[in-house]
């Protein structure tokens, strides 16, 4: 099992608490990138580091997001068997649309991975690339988005799902900036 507290990850399921910029996520990150590869294989066509802890510089839950690209989102059951033998969770695809979601770290404790499985190049893949990629390019708009969370976690320090919506319009508003809906 990989080592996450050296990381400093890990956050309780429902909770939203905001930690310090870690330089050690990128490494967790890269450690957890080779197992799902290793786990995947060819299923997943690209892998990449999403969320607030790919953005330098910025506070952040404690948990790594993942997005996995593969061919078809249909192809997504395929994917919960190796994740499983890696430790993780298949929390099912009607979360969120069009995204086969993954959790690692124990649901009733501590969460402190979670791997989005998406069509590659789909509406979802592309959302969180160019969300992210924005965000890393525009240090100013990092601090705003950083500044909206700070204020968010405050006030719904108990309800990722309400915190998670809360963030819905700024991160709409950055999509339709770029060219992205």
């Amino acid at each position: 099992m990989r080592d996450d507290a050296s990381f400093g990850l890990g956050l309780q399921q429902t909770k939203v608490s905001l930690v310090e910029p870690n330089a050690l996520w990128e490494r967790a990150y890269a450690h957890e990138a080779a197992a799902i590869r290793e786990a995947l294989g060819d299923m997943a066509i690209d892998i990449q580091h999403v969320g607030s802890t790919a953005i330098p510089g910025i506070k952040a839950k404690p948990i790594i997001d993942i997005l996995v690209g593969i061919k078809h989102f249909d192809d997504g059951p395929l994917c919960i068997g190796p994740m499983e033998k890696i430790g993780y969770e298949y929390a099912g695809s009607d979360i969120v649309p069009d995204d086969h979601i993954f959790g690692r770290g124990n649901a009733s404790d501590s969460r402190t991975h979670l791997v989005h499985i998406v069509e590659h190049l789909g509406n979802n893949w592309n959302r969180m690339l160019v969300f992210r990629d924005a965000l890393r390019k525009d240090a100013g708009l990092a601090r705003a988005y950083e500044q909206l969370k700070v204020g968010l976690a405050g006030e719904h320090a108990e309800s990722r799902a309400a915190y998670t919506k809360a963030k819905g319009e700024f991160i709409d508003a950055v999509l339709v900036k770029a060219g992205v809906s």
